[in-house]
């Protein structure tokens, strides 16, 4: 009896440190494919929640996302906070020949690198986070989920150190 209480204490354990995995969006529609979705204007809207679930803040982000023939991708981000502070990022994103994809900003220390399967996109990058006029680098790990042909829903968890921090949660609609 011991031991059964055990394996079953020890698999819930290991089951709860298992995170999501690509490979089970494969086969899931609609396909979020980034250069289809992500072009034209985009707007999102998020929070940033601190590790307790807190919200800080929340904001709105206007994106105009563009392509070149040879499949670069430029995603302007306009965000606007609930405080009033304003932020912009550009992404230059494009595929890689073995079906993965890269993404470069001025705040993201090297490249973001990801792969997308189905429904699901996954990519992670280190952001250059400025907070009361500190600038702290952040480990993002960025799951972003197409809902319907309109909706994508993102997930951020953000760590430093290997310590969740927080996390950032978006809703993004094409107008």
């Amino acid at each position: 009896m011991k031991k059964s209480i055990l394996a079953l204490v020890l698999g819930a354990a290991l089951t709860a440190c298992a995170g999501p995995d690509l490979a089970d969006h494969a086969r899931q529609t609609p396909v979020l494919d980034l250069r289809q979705y992500f072009d034209g204007r985009v707007v999102a809207h998020g929070m940033v929640r601190n590790r307790q679930g807190k919200v800080l803040r929340r904001f709105v982000v206007t994106m105009d996302c563009s392509w070149t023939p040879e499949g670069v991708g430029t995603l302007r981000e306009e965000f606007r906070f609930d405080d009033g502070e304003r932020q912009q990022r550009i992404w230059q994103i494009r595929r890689t020949a073995d079906g993965r994809w890269t993404g470069t900003a001025a705040d993201v220390l090297g490249q973001a690198e990801g792969e997308a399967a189905g429904s699901a996109f996954h990519w992670r990058y280190t952001l250059k986070l400025s907070v009361d006029g500190s600038v702290y680098e952040v480990q993002f790990d960025d799951w972003m989920y197409r809902i319907d042909e309109e909706t994508v829903i993102n997930t951020a968890e953000m760590r430093k150190f290997g310590v969740k921090v927080g996390e950032v949660v978006l809703a993004f609609r094409r107008p």
